[in-house]
């Protein structure tokens, strides 16, 4: 049986951009582990801190989670562009991931405000 997380659209939607950014940042040239290092620990931390965050049992830590989450993909931005200004991810790769990223916080944002909205 799956955990609850494993249901959520975004989180599929996060773990399918991560597998994304490994599957790119594998053909990055030596001299880029600095690059390479950082987008796959942002990406990644995206789903992470979207399942800690589903685990947590009070509302004030599922929204930190969530909160830490979409940073993270924030976090992603300036790290895709700097991989395009040098040329290591084509223009149509980094707008196609750019608009996942875009998703997964719009996405995030209303997970965060449905925490806000529960009473519970």
């Amino acid at each position: 049986m799956p955990f609850a997380f494993e249901k959520l659209h975004v989180y599929q939607k996060a773990v399918d951009f991560a597998e994304a950014v490994c599957n790119i940042t594998e053909g990055f040239p030596r001299g880029y582990g600095f690059l390479v290092d950082q987008l796959n620990r942002a990406s990644l931390s995206i789903s992470a801190n979207i399942a800690e965050g589903n685990g947590r049992f009070t509302k004030a830590d599922r929204k930190n989670f969530f909160g830490i989450a979409r940073g993270s993909a924030q976090e992603c931005v300036p790290l895709l562009e700097l991989a395009r200004r040098r040329g290591l991810i084509d223009t149509t790769t980094h707008a196609g991931l750019c608009d996942q990223l875009e998703a997964i916080v719009k996405m995030l944002s209303s997970l965060i405000r449905g925490c806000e909205e529960r009473r519970i």
